[in-house]
C-alpha cells in the first residue's frame, strides 16, 4: 500500500476498510499506541494489518487486539517478536469514560479504523460503532453503485457537450 500524506502532516500507515463496510461509525477518537522498538520500525515500513483487529475495554484502559505487525527480517536476534500481541491504546480519561458508557449501556462496540503517523508519533483512529445488518450493507452498496453510475453519466454528458 502506498502511503498517503495529508496537508496536516498525517501519513496513513494502514486502513481498516472492512470496519466501514461492517459498521455504522458514530464517533471517532484518536489514540496513541504503546509500541516496542521493532514495531515502530515495522510501522515505518508499512507492515501492519488492521483487518481482523478490534478494541476491548478492560482494567480502565483500551487495548488493541488482533492487529498484525509483521517484524522486519533485520529485527534483532535477542528479541522474540510477537506480531499479534495486545497493544495498549492511550486515551484521555473523558474519552475512556465515554467509550465505557456507550459500550456497556447502549450496545456499541469499538473498532480501529486507521493507523497513521502524526508529528512523528504512531496514532490509531478508533471509532464507536454499531453493527450493520445484511440489508444495511446491501443498501450502502446500492448507494455507492448509484453514485458511481451518476458520476459516469455526468462525465459522459460533459464530454458529449464539448
Amino acid at each position: 500500500m502506498t502511503k498517503q500524506t495529508y496537508p496536516s502532516g498525517i501519513k496513513i500507515i494502514a486502513l481498516n476498510k472492512k470496519a466501514t463496510h461492517d459498521y455504522f461509525i458514530e464517533q471517532k477518537f484518536e489514540a496513541g499506541l504503546v509500541l516496542k522498538g521493532w514495531e515502530v520500525k515495522s510501522l515505518r515500513a508499512g507492515r501492519v494489518q488492521l483487518r481482523d483487529s478490534h478494541v476491548i475495554l478492560k482494567n480502565k484502559g483500551a487495548w488493541l487486539l488482533g492487529s498484525v505487525i509483521t517484524p522486519l527480517l533485520s529485527a534483532s536476534t535477542h528479541i522474540q517478536p510477537d506480531q499479534t500481541r495486545t497493544r495498549k491504546l492511550l486515551l484521555k480519561d473523558i474519552e475512556l469514560k465515554k467509550l465505557y458508557g456507550s459500550v456497556e449501556r447502549k450496545g456499541y462496540t469499538v473498532a480501529p479504523l486507521k493507523m497513521y503517523w502524526k508529528k512523528g508519533r504512531a496514532k490509531c483512529e478508533i471509532a464507536l460503532v454499531k453493527g450493520k445488518k445484511l440489508y444495511d450493507k446491501r443498501a450502502t452498496q446500492k448507494e455507492r453503485d448509484w453514485k458511481r453510475e451518476k458520476d459516469h453519466i455526468a462525465k459522459a454528458i460533459r464530454t458529449h457537450k464539448e
